[in-house]
Parts: structure tokens; C-alpha cells; sequence
């Protein structure tokens, strides 16, 4: 059942969002199961990446519990008139031109921030991929705030939210916890060649 749990109460503008998102969800059938963490700032990681639908119903899930989510964009595709739209519904420009990184850009915006989520994939791409992109954990580190674990099941159509932990900056025992969660998941892509690890787990 679709939770009517209204945490991180917000603005009207969240409750309107909220109902939007739940009649969406109703008439397509899908549920949202689980909470999310106690915080007004982390960074949210969804897995496996398998469809262009991904962003929509994560969207519609964090609308449920009123919460705004954030996702980045390639700078390019914040110029008007679309930038605006891109933007009101969570989009954050980043400029990979500049001399500090992606990892630090975002470090040192949820340090100024009273309240931000941002949602990443951390495959990157829904093509097979070695490694998971480390970005979230390290942004996540920098800023001492938590990484929340969800993902989405196309089967059962639920949008499940999950472990949150704040990274200790011990790689392997932090993944440990995030494969185990996913494993729990039972999806069908980890039986495929698709793997949880990070490049630094193996340093």
C-alpha cells in the first residue's frame, strides 16, 4: 500500500506534489514500501538502472513522503526555456569544466544547504559496467551525511526504500552493508554479470 505517512512535512506545495504522486501511482499500479531516513540532508542511490522510466517513479516515491529530490544534469540543459522546468522539478546544473570536481561541487553545496537530496544511479549507464561509480560514496563522506539505498521492482511495481548508512571511509565493510540490502532484494539483475563493488574496495 502506498504510504500516506507524510514525514518531512513541507510547504503546500509538497502536499499537492504528494497527492499528485499518489493518484499517478494508483492508476498505474504501483506501490511504495518502506521509510525514509530522519534527515534533512543525504544522498539517495537507486539500483539497477533499467529503464528511462527510473527517474519518474523515484520521483513520484520521494513525493510520497514530501520529500523534494535532486538530480544532476549536464550544465547544458539548464538553458531556458526547458532549464526552468528542469529545474523546478529537482534538476542541479553542474559544470564539469571546472577545475573542482563533480565530488567536491556537490560536497560543498550540501554543506551550505539546510536541506538537500540528491538522487544518483551509481551504475551510471544501463549497460553492463565492472564497477559502480564511487562519486556518491565519496561525496556522501565529505559531507558527512548518510547514503540511503532504494530501488525499484518493474515486476512486483514497488518502489522500495531501504539501509541507510553514513559512510566511514572503510570501503569494504560500508558496500558489505549496501550488497547485503540489494541481496536481500532478490533482483534478477545480480544474477546477471552486473556487480556491487566499488575500484577502491580493491586497493
Amino acid at each position: 500500500m502506498i504510504s500516506s505517512k507524510l514525514t518531512h512535512k513541507g510547504p503546500a506545495t509538497g502536499l499537492i506534489k504528494y497527492w499528485i504522486a499518489y493518484f499517478l501511482l494508483k492508476l498505474s499500479g504501483w506501490d511504495v514500501v518502506g521509510e525514509v531516513p530522519n534527515a534533512r540532508k543525504f544522498i539517495f542511490i537507486g539500483a539497477p538502472h533499467t529503464s528511462n522510466w527510473d527517474l519518474f517513479f523515484m520521483l513520484m516515491a520521494f513525493y510520497i513522503f514530501r520529500i523534494r529530490m535532486s538530480w544532476m544534469g549536464k550544465q547544458s540543459l539548464f538553458k531556458p526555456p526547458l532549464g526552468i522546468l528542469i529545474k523546478a522539478i529537482g534538476g542541479i546544473p553542474i559544470n564539469r569544466d571546472k577545475n573542482q570536481g563533480v565530488v567536491d561541487q556537490l560536497a560543498e553545496l550540501y554543506n551550505h544547504s539546510e536541506k538537500l537530496v540528491i538522487g544518483l544511479s551509481p551504475e551510471g549507464t544501463r549497460s553492463h559496467k565492472d564497477y559502480w561509480r564511487s562519486g556518491f560514496y565519496w561525496i556522501a563522506h565529505k559531507a558527512k551525511i548518510p547514503i540511503f539505498c532504494g530501488y525499484l521492482d518493474y515486476r512486483n511495481k514497488r518502489a522500495v526504500m531501504g539501509v541507510s548508512l553514513i559512510p566511514t571511509g572503510n570501503v569494504k565493510n560500508d558496500m558489505d552493508k549496501i550488497r547485503e540490502f540489494y541481496k536481500k532484494a532478490n533482483l534478477d539483475y545480480l544474477k546477471s554479470n552486473h556487480k556491487i563493488r566499488l575500484k577502491e574496495e580493491e586497493k
